[in-house]
């Protein structure tokens, strides 16, 4: 399984943070995103992403992340710049209908930020093993393991369902069925019966999931329960004042 939440083995300086490093870090670079209003500010956040993918080995994987966000934007855009009426018209189309410069502005702010907000996490999830983040999280952030299990146990079977959709497309494809239409609402027609073998194969899984947590004693684990040390390293001491840098910045081009 070679999905894009994967985890990618590693020895970059990026790989040897401690998770919640990681998890600071990827959270400031999303918070700073919706804090800043300038779209330079934010593709300088987008350029960041992608160096520290370079530097993790992971840029082919970001990339492939960048151009499936690029394509959601172009979507997303088209619709969301029609909706602002206010500001300066810049185009007018039939039927009242145009596009302003405000309009403009806001709808290029959008989607950037759906970009840039979106990379962070997923190359940390890329950086990072799943079973870290959840001992991190119920060890330092004192959050009950019932809720890390939870958060990181749909991170898991993100694609564990996409490769089962992938066989049951497959399957159904063997069967004459064309999923290559340009049509949309033809498209949806074909997947929606798709959803009931994916639900009851889920299902299953998540029953066979539940009862093996049990036979490890779920219900037993506490903070003190991880083996798992994660110390702390130089690298560590620069992560908190570089988020402080970055939050400083965009409040100033707010």
């Amino acid at each position: 399984m070679n999905g894009l939440l994967d985890y990618v083995a590693g020895n970059s300086p990026f790989h040897r943070l401690n998770p919640l490093s990681k998890l600071i870090l990827a959270f400031v670079l999303c918070a700073s995103c919706f804090i800043a209003g300038s779209l330079l500010f934010i593709l300088g956040i987008i350029v960041f992403n992608l160096f520290i993918a370079a530097l993790s080995g992971i840029l082919k994987r970001s990339l492939r992340i960048l151009l499936s966000l690029v394509k959601l934007s172009i979507m997303l855009f088209m619709v969301q710049i029609f909706f602002v009426r206010e500001g300066e018209i810049l185009i007018l189309f039939p039927l009242n209908i145009y596009i302003t410069d405000r309009g403009l502005y806001f709808s290029l702010l959008f989607v950037f930020r759906l970009i840039a907000a979106t990379m962070p996490l997923s190359i940390m999830l890329s950086i990072t093993r799943i079973s870290d983040i959840s001992n991190v999280l119920n060890r330092y952030l004192g959050i009950p393991y019932k809720y890390t299990f939870v958060l990181t146990t749909a991170i898991r079977f993100i694609p564990l369902f996409s490769e089962e959709m992938s066989g049951i497309m497959e399957a159904q494809i063997a069967r004459g069925i064309n999923f290559d239409t340009r049509n949309f609402f033809q498209k949806v027609r074909l997947l929606l019966p798709l959803c009931v073998p994916l639900l009851i194969s889920s299902v299953r899984k998540i029953e066979g999931g539940a009862i093996s947590a049990e036979l490890r004693g779920f219900n037993l684990r506490t903070r003190k329960s991880g083996y798992k040390r994660y110390g702390f390293g130089f690298g560590d001491a620069l992560i908190l004042p570089g988020c402080a840098l970055v939050i400083a910045a965009s409040i100033l081009v707010h």
